[in-house]
């Protein structure tokens, strides 16, 4: 049998090794990037919040403009103590794959109005 005659096929072979390399890399992009996008919006819902929270508003309208900004699953704690208001706002990462249970997590801090 020829060279020729064993190497056929080998490019199957070889695409099919870098299509699957190809495919985790951007599965692994795409990941990053949602959980990206999730932080900021974790950060971006406790500034709000915050803010809401130094112009006297309740918890519970604090928690709304929280999981207005947040989205659907994120948790809003208030604390408020010395005439400070924190809120912390938490969120999925993503919900299937091997990132499941992961967590973003914003923090903001407001001086509260007299």
């Amino acid at each position: 049998m020829s060279v020729r005659g064993r190497e056929v096929g080998s490019v199957t072979a070889e695409l099919a090794i870098g299509l699957v390399a190809v495919a985790t890399v951007l599965v692994t992009l795409l990941a990053v990037a949602a959980a990206t996008v999730t932080q900021v919006r974790c950060a971006d819902a406790a500034r709000s919040a915050a803010r809401a929270a130094a112009l006297g508003e309740d918890d519970a309208s604090v928690r709304a403009v929280a999981g207005r900004v947040a989205g659907r699953g994120a948790t809003v704690t208030v604390t408020r103590a010395d005439g400070w208001a924190t809120v912390t706002v938490t969120a999925p990462l993503v919900a299937q794959g091997p990132f499941t249970g992961l967590r973003a997590t914003g923090t903001a801090t407001g001086r509260t109005e007299p």
